[in-house]
């Protein structure tokens, strides 16, 4: 999918990249019903297409940027995916009161586990993109990030847009 939009977006014409984000603007909109989400393949297309708009990238940093984040993104999904696990079979097993002293510790140092590991993930990308895209680019996809969780969230809620330090 992600091809796709490097290929329409490799175009030299400012106003038929416009055109291609407002499209996949409007398609967003969608994602979301009632307060509910329906798909997670919508919303990967509308951060697609919320980066692409955000971080002004070229054809070449295009191609540079969306395979990194691809693989970081694998390799979020994947530990929060584990860590979402453990935390089920936890709640599922007892109260923390029913617990022993020793099995309260190991989920302890288990969320701290996750922690330092998503700081892993973090730091190991953050230089990977830092190597192969312009410092500045990297500052606005971080700062992309985070708009793109806020805007999720009001939509999320139900309270559509809401216009911050983006």
């Amino acid at each position: 999918m992600i091809i796709m939009y490097l290929n329409l977006i490799g175009s030299s014409s400012k106003i038929f990249r416009l055109i291609v984000i407002a499209s996949f603007i409007s398609l967003s909109n969608g994602v979301f019903a009632q307060g509910q989400l329906f798909d997670n393949e919508k919303i990967e297309e509308a951060k697609v297409v919320f980066f692409t708009q955000k971080l002004g990238l070229s054809a070449d940093e295009a191609k540079l940027f969306w395979p990194i984040y691809n693989d970081y993104q694998r390799e979020q999904d994947a530990l929060r995916k584990a860590h979402r696990l453990k935390i089920i079979s936890f709640r599922k097993v007892k109260e923390i009161d029913e617990m022993t002293d020793a099995e309260v510790q190991a989920f302890i140092y288990n969320d701290f586990s996750f922690k330092q590991r998503d700081l892993n993930i973090e730091k190991k990308y953050y230089n990977k993109f830092k190597a192969s895209l312009p410092i500045k680019i990297v500052g606005k996809f971080y700062r992309a990030q985070e708009a793109f969780k806020r805007e999720l969230l009001n939509k999320f809620r139900g309270g559509g847009s809401r216009r911050g330090n983006d």
